[in-house]
């Protein structure tokens, strides 16, 4: 089995503190967890799981070249 890195993008909720977790890399992995170190074990389950399925249908795996760049904007509407 091979090694690789991907990015995590979390969201916290503000009114329960939970956080939601998505891998940008692999479309669609989202998951969620009630404590930071939840929501990463949980992502990390999901992405060998995401990955394992891949594999064993023959499909081609994503790499992640770069870390994606997070900046957020404020904007008046």
């Amino acid at each position: 089995m091979r090694e690789r890195t991907y990015s995590l993008i979390l969201f916290r909720d503000p009114d329960d503190g939970t956080y939601t977790v998505k891998v940008p890399a692999l479309p669609g992995l989202t998951t969620q967890g009630a404590s930071l170190e939840e929501a990463i074990a949980m992502a990390k389950d999901a992405i060998t799981l995401y990955v394992e399925d891949l594999i064993a249908n023959g499909e081609p795996v994503p790499e992640e070249a770069e870390s994606p760049e997070v900046i957020r904007v404020r904007v008046a509407a």
